[in-house]
């Protein structure tokens, strides 16, 4: 959105000192390297530095006072509220993502947690895919329940009618989040917006996976939620989570969320990511081609019966991940054939070289994690056919990284033989 960095007072630098807007022509690795920084005609270091801090002077009582009737605006009132590293990050995100507005907090649950509290209260209704992140499904089934806030779990195939027959006249909130945790299905985002606001429903999005190479706003998303922990820090290091929107009142929704809730990212981690997101664009490009050299790969393998790639032309989705999609991340998921059982996939993950056993993915490392049996399914969208797995490719070699998974294969045909 060519957003102009800001000073160390955290107003926006004036004319004369601003770099010049982001063109829309610029690609999208040109602006992650001059976004969110003072410019390239100005006297000193190229990063801004790191400003941490709780408390905020001012000059007199009634300067304070003014600055908190903008508490909407990222105006400096306490720390709480971020400061200049905050705003740079903040501002680098709503350009990634094509927003006008975004909040760092300290986790990507807790960016999923504050816009559904923003607009969610007791009696409210919400629509869940049934394919969500774990912890979303989670936050759904107990704080929301308790607090009287009723979850429909959905097919996340839906289409517009169908989405049109799921709401109710108490709906307030439409989840999305394409690809699914674990399965990667991917949503029809355009025609569950046009039936969430037909409805008078928020369609808040989790646009983790996407990155930037899914412009949430351009599909009728009202609230995009990520996981910075992800590809934006790049390096397995930060946990952050960021909450972008295009309208002001959507603003107001969830920054009042987040300073009613003591959301706050520590000025360190968000440093960190700025760093990141200075090579983001690099490190996805070459994960993504990792990626689907890895799935190809995969696919001709007679232990595998499908891998689940939105960019692969045999994903059932392939043809809306083509339409709505510029480019694909490097996390997908393998479904083994039945006559696998989970322990013999655990045993072939055991026994991996180059590929970490962990969760939290999007770092420059590869992973590797069994997904049968820890995938909950509600809704009547959980037969795969046979044993999971989810793969998280790195920036490692790809031809060493399928080295590492063919002696796998090889040992698990030996030993099911």
């Amino acid at each position: 959105m060519g957003l102009a960095a800001r000073n160390p007072e955290g107003d926006r630098l004036m004319p004369d000192d601003a770099p010049p807007p982001a063109q829309k022509q610029q690609g999208f690795a040109t602006r992650m390297s001059h976004c969110g920084r003072a410019g390239t005609r100005v006297h000193g270091f190229v990063n801004p530095p790191v400003h941490r801090g709780s408390t905020v002077l001012y000059p007199d009582c009634a300067g304070r006072i003014g600055a908190a009737k903008r508490r909407f605006d990222q105006y400096l009132t306490y720390g709480t509220q971020g400061g200049p590293t905050h705003y740079a990050l903040e501002d680098m995100v709503a350009e990634v993502e094509g927003g006008t507005r975004c909040l760092i907090v300290g986790t990507g649950l807790a960016a999923v947690v504050v816009p559904m509290l923003a607009y969610l209260k007791a009696g409210d209704h919400c629509l869940v895919p049934d394919s969500v992140y774990g912890p979303t499904r989670n936050l759904c089934d107990t704080l929301l329940k308790g607090w009287g806030i009723e979850t429909t779990y959905y097919d996340p195939t839906v289409d517009e009618a169908g989405m049109r027959g799921l709401t109710r006249a108490n709906t307030r909130v439409v989840f999305v989040e394409s690809p699914g945790s674990h399965t990667f299905e991917v949503q029809d985002v355009p025609a569950i917006a046009r039936a969430a606001h037909a409805a008078g429903a928020k369609v808040l999005m989790d646009n983790t996976w996407g990155i930037h190479h899914f412009q949430p706003f351009r599909h009728g998303v009202d609230v995009s939620i990520q996981a910075l922990t992800k590809y934006v820090g790049g390096h397995s290091d930060i946990l952050l989570g960021s909450v972008t929107v295009q309208d002001e009142e959507d603003w107001k929704a969830v920054r009042g969320a987040a300073s009613t809730l003591g959301q706050y990212a520590s000025p360190d981690d968000v440093w960190l990511a700025l760093r990141g997101l200075r090579t983001m664009a690099v490190r996805l490009e070459r994960q993504e081609a990792n990626g689907l050299e890895v799935a190809r790969w995969l696919e001709g393998r007679p232990e595998v019966l499908k891998v689940m790639h939105p960019a692969l032309p045999g994903h059932p989705q392939h043809h809306l991940w083509k339409r709505d999609f510029t480019g694909a991340c490097s996390l997908f998921g393998v479904v083994f054939q039945p006559r696998f059982s989970i322990e013999d996939v655990t045993r072939f993950i055991d026994g991996l070289c180059l590929f970490g056993i962990g969760a939290s993915w999007g770092g420059y490392e590869s992973l590797a994690l069994p997904t049968t049996g820890f995938v909950t399914r509600t809704a009547g969208t959980g037969a795969f056919g046979g044993p999971m797995a989810r793969l998280h490719i790195g920036l490692e070699e790809p031809a060493d990284l399928i080295a590492d998974l063919e002696q796998g294969l090889v040992r698990l045909a030996v030993v099911t033989s």
